[in-house]
């Protein structure tokens, strides 16, 4: 429990931010799945829709929401999918 006044400030920011956090891993981590899924289904429109989920890892990469080699991972796995259909 924090003691004084700008500890309990602190407190609540962190609170909002983690959700806000949780909120844009959460759905970045969505959108990866049904991407992944669509490009095993051989789904041709999954292309259309890489350059977005490649800026929503760069956003998600640049907010320290995940680390830089985790989306580097993810990118180049997506790509491989896509590039096979």
């Amino acid at each position: 429990m924090p003691n004084t006044k700008s500890a309990k400030k602190e407190l609540k920011k962190s609170n909002k931010l983690r959700v806000v956090n949780q909120k844009l891993k959460n759905s970045l981590k969505d959108n990866l799945k049904t991407s992944i899924k669509r490009a095993d289904n051989k789904d041709k429109s999954v292309k259309e829709d890489l350059p977005k989920i490649i800026k929503e890892i760069d956003k998600a990469t640049k907010k320290r929401i995940i680390k830089p080699n985790n989306a580097a991972r993810k990118k180049s796995k997506l790509a491989k999918k896509i590039n096979k259909l």
